[in-house]
Order: structure tokens, then sequence, then C-alpha cells
């Protein structure tokens, strides 16, 4: 296995493979001494911003999860030797071979440049035809057609390629993607987790401990149960070292029915996937016809439109003439472009000179609806301003990458949300204004920026800016001012995140802290998809992730000729779904949710599962899986893995 990367995720995916799945690594980085370059001079928050990147780097590289310490994490013998480390400035052929990429089974390319990610897997799979590549891109739409093409140029180079393996063969994922969900299920109690598949949608919610007298709701099942201190806004959240006290990965019955006093994670629908939020154009660029004028200019266009259909049936009636020719007569006077009424009927004059007066009154009117039709289109390409009366929302910190997938992800629930950002040129700052979402322009770390989002009246803080530095000062000064604010931070640094972390819960124990990772969140997605499974999605729980993995029945003696209930496996797998379709039906890849599929396929997947239901060789099976069940399923037990049940 090789990883190629530039951040925390590359070292966390290649710690993900080596001590949940045993693998051998090799882990290609960019050279420290690039980083030790002298750069431009830095004050203040820009020295502290590098100390820390510098740190965290040098702490990753040496004794993060990626490398281990001799023998392995812990020092413990027999487990799997550490990735072995190349430092190289570019991505070139000499370096993917120096590698081992014409032997190696998979390759991701998890850089934050997609453009580097792009080149070299062009070149990777040049070298190695059959080559699982993962490869990390923030443009979606980008990432299919070149999946499509480097899939198409692995059939080309091995004609005799099996089609489940060509299925593997490319992979696209988006960190953003996978780590949003998660982002924003930390701003917004029992928010619901969504996978979708095969055109439909499910989801998870987190559903609080029942009251004294009342019964849980299972729902179709229960996932997780979440860690014991949960409830408590000062307590720790569970992650692989709590013991009993953390989160547990799909309990069975007797154990949910134990746990008392805890929070869940249940199964709770599944539903037909409705239209993305990007597709939809209520919310479009251009003004509402009905915002581009005020009230009083529609009145007034009422009371002239008014006036002139009297002034037409009053000439009509004086003069005998057709309705349609007197209207047209009246509109000509109204304009002053009729021959004057000299030597006609009186009649007829004082229908002339009403008509002029109310062209006169015509005319402001006009220019005034002009103006404010300009007014309106300005204000609809510009950002819009917090409202006076805003309160319950979320002020979310940061519009990058991040930034903009948990934008997407909170307005699809509906979440009131008002953002802060200090670049006006930053990716989610065009995605906010065709959404219309409230937007500051400005740093975060000066006084009043914070205000103008109202954070004063806010439900909680969202802090996603890539500068641990800015999201640790944005938290303090909104606590300063909201003490019971909710405060989720993006922290690189784990054992940063630890100490800041503990330090608020301690000097606020009556607010919700939380802390997140995006490398965490999406790292065991990546190496999923490098092992060749195919992952459709990923729950989190609290510090846990929970993976949902389409698996073929053939081949895994855990799977094929039992019943559903006997495959389950409390704390490793629970089959939530099956894809009943033949195989020469079946959609090679359930998480591709493009419109371009055969609508009259004759089964799809089935939800409701009969416990006595026996899987057979041509099933294939949706699970919810751990890391290390889905190692165990592969036949890769994780060697650093505690002796006896299989760790959530």
């Amino acid at each position: 296995m090789i990883v190629c990367g530039d951040d925390a995720l590359g070292h966390r995916l290649a710690g993900e493979l080596r001590d949940v799945y045993g693998e051998q690594v090799a882990l290609v980085v960019p050279p420290v001494r690039a980083e030790r370059r002298d750069p431009a001079p830095l004050t203040g928050r820009g020295r502290a911003s590098a100390l820390i990147g510098r740190m965290s780097a040098v702490m990753a590289r040496t004794y993060g999860p990626a490398t281990g310490g001799p023998g392995g994490p812990d020092g413990r013998p027999g487990d799997p030797e550490p990735p072995r480390l190349i430092e190289a400035g570019e991505l070139d052929t000499d370096v993917l071979v120096e590698a081992g990429v014409t032997e190696a089974a998979a390759l991701a390319l998890v850089h934050d440049d997609d453009e580097v990610n792009i080149r070299t897997a062009l070149a990777a799979r040049r070298l190695n035809p059959q080559l699982r590549l993962v490869i990390r891109l923030y443009n979606r739409k980008l990432g299919q057609h070149l999946e499509e093409l480097l899939d198409q140029a692995a059939a080309v180079a091995v004609p005799g390629l099996d089609i489940a393996a060509l299925d593997a063969s490319t992979t696209v994922l988006s960190d953003a993607d996978t780590a949003a969900p998660a982002l924003a299920a930390t701003a917004v109690a029992g928010t619901s987790k969504i996978v979708r598949a095969d055109g439909l949608m499910l989801r998870a919610v987190e559903r609080n401990p029942p009251g004294p007298g009342e019964v849980a709701d299972p729902g179709l099942c229960t996932l997780a149960l979440l860690s014991s201190t949960t409830n408590d806004p000062a307590g720790e959240e569970g992650s692989d070292s709590s013991g009993n006290d953390g989160p547990r990965l799909l309990p069975d019955d007797d154990t949910t029915a134990a746990a008392t006093g805890r929070g869940t994670v249940v199964l709770e629908a599944v539903s037909h996937e409705g239209e993305p939020l990007s597709r939809r154009r209520t919310t479009g660029r251009g003004a509402p016809l009905g915002s581009l004028l005020s009230r009083r200019l529609r009145w007034s266009f009422a009371g002239i439109a008014v006036a002139v259909l009297a002034l037409a049936v009053a000439s009509a009636i004086t003069t005998d003439d057709h309705p349609l020719h007197a209207t047209y007569i009246v509109l000509l006077d109204l304009f002053a472009i009729g021959d004057p009424a000299t030597g006609e009927d009186l009649d007829r004059q004082v229908i002339q000179l009403l008509s002029g007066v109310a062209g006169l009154l015509l005319l402001p009117v006009l220019l005034a609806a002009v103006l404010e039709a300009l007014g309106t289109f300005r204000n609809a390409s510009a950002l819009r301003r917090p409202p006076r009366g805003l309160s319950g929302h979320i002020v979310l910190l940061g519009l990058g990458k991040i930034g903009s997938r948990v934008l997407v992800r909170l307005r699809e629930l509906d979440i009131p949300v008002v953002c802060v950002e200090e670049d006006p040129e930053a990716r989610g700052i065009a995605l906010a204004r065709s959404l219309r979402v409230p937007t500051v322009v400005g740093d975060v770390t000066q006084e009043g920026v914070l205000e103008a989002a109202k954070v004063h009246r806010a439900h909680a803080l969202l802090a996603l800016t890539s500068i641990d530095v800015t999201n640790l000062e944005a938290a303090l000064y909104a606590r300063s001012v909201k003490p019971d604010l909710r405060v989720a931070l993006r922290l690189y640094d784990d054992e940063f995140a630890t100490a800041v972390y503990r330090t608020l819960r301690a000097a606020h124990p009556r607010a919700l802290t939380r802390s997140r990772s995006v490398s965490t969140l999406a790292a065991p997605a990546f190496a999923i998809a490098m092992m060749g499974r195919q992952i459709l999605g990923a729950i989190p729980v609290e510090r846990k992730v929970l993976l949902v993995a389409a698996i073929d029945v053939a081949g895994h003696p855990r799977l094929q000729g039992r019943t559903v209930a006997e495959v389950f496996r409390p704390g490793a797998w629970r089959v939530i779904a099956l894809d009943t379709a033949a195989p020469g039906d079946r959609l090679p890849d359930l998480a591709d949710t493009r419109r371009d599929h055969d609508e009259d396929r004759p089964a799809g997947l089935v939800w409701d599962l009969h416990p006595g239901y026996v899987l057979r060789a041509q099933d294939r099976v949706v699970l919810a899986v751990t890391r290390r069940g889905l190692a165990e399923l592969m036949g890769r037990q994780a060697t650093a893995a505690p002796p006896g049940p299989p760790a959530p």
C-alpha cells in the first residue's frame, strides 16, 4: 500500500492501514526542509499558527499513528512495521517507482491540491494498469469523469480484467463530504446522519435517553449507544480508549435494554432520495418577481391602470366607439402622442385632458420602478447581511472546502446560518450568495466581526477555518460574549485539541464543547476504499466512526449460508439491507446517485429484512460495520487489536 499526502490525512490514513488492517505501507510526503525554509516575517497569529503547524507535522512524522514507536504503537512486539517514509518534493515517475507502485496493490493520493492528485493518478495508471487508485478530490463532477477515465484505461490495458475488480479499480472521495455531516451534527443536537444508496436515503438519528416511564423507540435497529457522559455538557466525548463509559457500536438488544441513561443512534427511516440542494433553483441568483417592486409602487401601478380603464370605458360610452379602439385612443393620449381634440365634443376633450394628467403621474412611477428594480438586483447579487431580529442560528466560521460542504449540509436541514469569512474570494462566498445565506466578511479575531454575526443570540458556533489559533481565539471570544454557547472546533493536532477541550470544559462546565478533526473522520473511508471495499458512507458516533459498506456474500464463511440473525455480531457488524437484484441487473456502485441508470431495474435494496432470511452466494449485503469488524471480515484481523471480541 502506498499513501501520498501533504497533510494530516496522509499520516492518519497510513496509520489506519497499518494498525487496523495490518498492511505494509509506504508513505510519500514532502521533505521536511521545505517546511523549515525561511518564511516571510510573521507577527502575532501568523507566528503562532506556523509554530503549531510545524510542531504538528514533526509530531505526526515522529510519534504519530503513522509511524509509531519501536516495534509499533505502544512498543508491542509483533505489530506491523512502521510505514516506509519517502520524502519527495515532487511526485514524478521516479518517486512512484521508488515507492513500489509497479508491485503495489493500492495507491492513495490525498494531497490537498486536486491537480497534483490527478497528474499522479494518470502516471500511476500507466505504470500499473491493475493498481487500485483512491483519489482525494473536492470537485465532484470532475471526480466522476476522472473515475470513468481511469477505469476505462485499466480495462483497455488489461482486456481480461474482472468487472468486480474494475469497479474497485478507481475510487474518488472527498474528505470534505465525508466530514461535513459529523461537523454539522456537532452544532445541532439530534441531527440526522444521511447515507445515500441506490436512490434511497438511509437516515440515522441521535436520540436522548427516555425519561421515567418512557420506552425508547429503537427505530429499524439500534446502531450505537452513546457514552454515559454525552448528556452532561461537561462530559468527555467517547473514543476508542474510553472503555465501558465510551460509545458502543452495534450493541445487541440486551445491552441496549440494560444501558439506562444513555442516548442512542438508531436507523430511523429509509425514504427515496430527494433532489440535492445544489440542484434546486428555488433560491436562484435572481430576485423573485414579487420582490422587484415595493408594495407602494405596486399600488401606484394598480391605481393608474384603474384610471386608464375608467377613462377607456368613459370614452367608449360617450363616443359610441368600440371598447378596444377607445382604449387605444386613451393610451395615445396617456403617452401624449395622440392628435389634439380641438373642435371635438366637450366629453372627448375632458377625457383627453384627464389622460394627459394620468400620463404625467405615470412618469415618476416608472422612474421609481426602474431604480427599485436595479437596487433589488444589486442586493440579490451581493451578500446578505444578518437580519436584526435573528436568533437561535449557527455561526459558521470559514467558507473553505470544509466550511462550504458544512454550509450545504446545514441548509439541507433548514437550519439558519450566518457565515463569517475573511477572504472575499473564498470558494464558499459564491455558494453563500446563491443560497442567500447572511454573510459577514471580516477577520473573526477583529472586534465587532462576531458581534455583526449576532453571536450573542446564536445557538452554536462552528469554527472551521484552517488555522487552529483562529478557531481557538474565536471560540474563547464567543464564550466571553455568551458563556453557554455551544462550540465546535476544527483542530489539526489531537493533543492540542485535547488540551483545548479540557480547558474549555473546566472554564465553562455548563456549555457543550466539541472538537473534530477532518482527517480523523475521513481516514476510515479512504482506507476502506484502498482495501477494495465499497464504502457507502460513514456515521460518526462521537469520536468513533461506524461504516456502511456493501459486500458480496460469496466467499465469506461468516455470511454465506447463514441467517440474518446468525450473521449479526455485536460490536463488529450487522446486516441492515440486502441488494436483491440479479448480478447482471445490479448497480456496480450503490453509492452512485446519478440519475442515468435504468429506472425499471427489477429489484433494489430491501431494508426490512426478516431475521430468518438465509444469505445466498449471489446476494450482496449492506452492513453497518466497525473498522476492525470489516478487517476481520476481509480476513485481515488487526494485529494491534487486544485479545477477545473486536473493539468497536
